[in-house]
């Protein structure tokens, strides 16, 4: 059939002659930069080896800086070159798996004839710069993911060009084979789409880029804002949007802009699994992944209650009471690194001494610094001096030396005994004692704040928050900042992520019917907070889920209250109504979940018993006998079979099959909670849920 489409013949010969374009590039800059490294090594050893340094005059020093200038301006020429060419290289490579998924037909203008632009995960030039595929995030894609037929328009640095989208056709490409084409208008005949949502889950989340839906582009074009707020419902795509949100500003801020300097945190580590592929399968690297956990241990704060139940009012507080601190002498630690003390107490009580007019805050806290610093340099150098460090030093094994300060230590004199004792120290207590005063570990924090607090103990948010109060030092270096799951943080977490990241624009991701916690913040909450630390909160809505069947759709849609603009209907095709059994003992329970997975084994689909919690999840685990094992916190999902999940760690993933083996009115009682808990684990199904409880089901879902 596919020989009698003219459209299938001609796009299968412009898919063919663009992939042997492509392998023929990257022969050509493959065998050129092998080349070009050799050409460039033998090169600068020729010219390193034609300067003379001669520095005995004024004319001779120009000359020879001229000389050694002149070299370094040919290294970054190489260098500059051999980046291109790796870029262009990888950008191929990236293109030879799909060289493209879509094209629009565009009518510029109306006195020219329409020009044919392909879309693909990456952009690429012919030999005279005429693109030969634009990458996705190339502001004239923006008419593709528009889906609409007629007049459109994309914008280029502010500027709003209009044209007339005469076609727009998708395909289904495995390198150079053309399996199908479709051309479409709207979302809901997606056929790309359709054709996805069909497929099995994956253990990784695939990226969505050739089936971006209107609403999802809307996201991930928007303008820089300092914060957009997205609530997007079950099955919405957030997750994927948010990668997609990254991936765009990285193309769009490629001069000024790296992945180090964008922070994604997520729900848990078997989340942080679940997403590591899609960036690099775009092109770009990942940014630096984080759990709440994983800043507080950064921040010193690990082992600390988490704030979860931490009340915003107890920052507030905080807030009002600093200006009030007096610090006492208990309030006065030691610098000691390595048991060896650096700086005492009397020492810094002086230098807080000197400096209390000012009152405690950012000011005070920088002169206190400064000169703690100057007094530790001090410190070091006399060390360096003394001859029980230098004797310390010389006893060392040659070995350890060259391991320490980079060479044998063989002073000939007292001066060089200190320079060469001083770089021992310095590598044993410099850097340390350096952070130690930079974090304050100077003064004891707790012992302030419990005070002002009347508490006995500080939480991780009240404790980091003093000291960013005391401060008033942000985190600069990182500009973005993405939360996904926003739902599951308390105010007084969220307050102190926008006070540390202060400097950088936040996109908060969730849904307020997931929250799973007592305690987390609404919604309203969460923009209150960061209208205070960022001045706006620009709104977004992810309306239409894409995840679940329709029968699934529907019984989490009646778990919660969906506001009247909230679209729950599925576009998947019609699925397996969900299975409700009731048993009689915890002994039939165990053996239907025995018999689930027994069903379950060898099939390509994923199943996930979530359980309610950690305990009762080990506690299935036990009961099967090996049967099916609980997900670890570390561990990254199967591609396949059946595994126990606990509820909080299966947040933001998907399964084909989901077994609720508690659905009881105990574990699930007719409270907001337990709805938003039931919600949150039925919605991760994409084909399948089944509802098993003793003795009879929750009222939730009872029939």
């Amino acid at each position: 059939m596919k020989h009698d489409d003219p459209v299938f013949t001609q796009e299968q010969k412009h898919l063919s002659e663009l992939y042997s374009l492509l392998l023929h590039y990257r022969d050509e800059l493959t065998h050129q930069l092998e080349h070009d490294h050799k050409q460039a090594a033998a090169d600068l050893v020729t010219m390193s080896e034609e300067i003379r340094p001669d520095f005995g005059g004024a004319d001779e020093t120009l000359e020879t800086l001229a000389a050694i200038e002149t070299l370094n301006a040919v290294i970054d020429a190489y260098n500059q070159y051999h980046d291109f060419s790796v870029d262009r290289l990888r950008r191929i490579l990236l293109l030879l798996r799909q060289p493209y998924f879509a094209k629009v037909r565009l009518k510029m203008r109306p006195d020219r004839p329409a020009r044919d632009v392909y879309i693909g995960a990456a952009g690429i030039t012919d030999e005279h710069h005429l693109p030969l595929v634009v990458d996705w995030r190339n502001p004239i894609a923006e008419t593709y993911y528009n889906q609409e037929n007629g007049k459109t328009s994309y914008t280029v640095n502010g500027a709003v060009r209009t044209v007339e989208l005469e076609l727009r056709r998708q395909f289904d490409i495995e390198r150079e084979h053309l399996h199908a084409y479709f051309d479409t208008t709207v979302a809901i005949e997606d056929s790309l789409l359709l054709h996805a949502l069909r497929s099995h889950h994956t253990e990784k989340l695939q990226a969505i880029t050739a089936t971006i839906q209107r609403e999802q582009n809307q996201v991930i074009r928007h303008e820089d804002v300092p914060a957009m707020l997205v609530w997007g419902i079950a099955g919405s795509g957030k997750t994927s949007v948010m990668l997609q949100r990254i991936a765009y500003l990285l193309y769009h801020e490629h001069e000024s802009l790296t992945a180090d300097q964008v922070c994604l945190f997520s729900p848990n580590k078997v989340f942080e699994r679940y997403i590591d592929g899609v960036l690099p399968s775009l092109g770009e690297a990942n940014p630096r992944l984080l759990t709440w956990r994983d800043f507080m241990e950064d921040q010193g704060a690990g082992d600390r209650d988490d704030g979860a139940d931490t009340p915003l009012a107890a920052l507030e507080r905080l807030e009002n009471l600093v200006s009030k601190i007096k610090i006492e002498e208990g309030d006065i630690r030691p610098i000691t690194v390595a048991g060896e003390t650096l700086l005492t107490t009397v020492q810094i009580a002086s230098v807080i001494s000197k400096h209390r007019r000012f009152g405690v805050g950012p000011r005070f806290t920088a002169l206190v610094t400064d000169e703690l610093h100057d007094r530790l340099e001090r410190r070091l150098s006399a060390l360096s001096r003394t001859h029980s460090w230098q004797e310390r030093l010389l006893g060392l094994d040659v070995e350890e030396q060259i391991r320490l300060i980079g060479s044998v230590a063989n002073p000939v004199d007292e001066e060089e005994a200190a320079h060469v004792t001083r770089t021992y120290v310095d590598v044993l207590f410099q850097r340390a004692a350096e952070d130690a005063i930079d974090r304050l570990a100077w003064l004891r924090l707790d012992r302030v704040g419990m005070r002002l607090l009347d508490s006995p103990h500080l939480s991780a948010p009240e404790l980091l928050y003093l000291r960013l109060l005391i401060q008033g030092r942000s985190r600069s270096d990182v500009r973005y900042v993405m939360i996904d799951e926003v739902q599951d943080y308390s105010p007084a977490q969220l307050k102190v992520l926008a006070s540390y990241y202060a400097a950088a624009h936040f996109l908060l991701l969730g849904d307020p019917n997931q929250a799973i916690r007592e305690h987390t913040a609404t919604f309203d909450e969460v923009r209150s907070i960061f209208t205070t630390s960022h001045g706006q909160v620009d709104e977004c809505r992810l309306l239409t889920s894409y995840r679940s069947s329709p029968e699934v759709t529907a019984l989490f849609s009646h778990l919660v209250v969906m506001g009247e603009d909230i679209k729950l209907a599925s576009v998947r095709r019609a699925g397996t109504e969900p299975r409700r059994e009731v048993l009689p003992t915890e002994e039939a329970l165990v053996q239907v979940l025995a018999d689930i997975a027994h069903e379950e084994a060898g099939t390509e689909g994923l199943t996930a018993i979530v359980a309610r919690d950690s305990k009762h999840a080990h506690q299935l685990a036990r009961q099967l006998k090996g049967m099916v094992s609980a997900l670890k916190r570390n561990e990254a999902l199967p591609a396949s079979g059946i595994v126990i999940v606990p509820l909080v760690m299966a947040k933001g993933l998907e399964f084909d099959h989901v077994v609720i083996p508690d659905a009881d009115g105990i574990s699930y009682p007719d409270t907001p909670l337990a709805r938003r808990r039931l919600y949150t684990g039925v919605s991760r199904a994409m084909h399948q849920v089944t509802l098993l409880a003793v003795g009879a089901l929750s009222p939730l879902v009872a029939d």
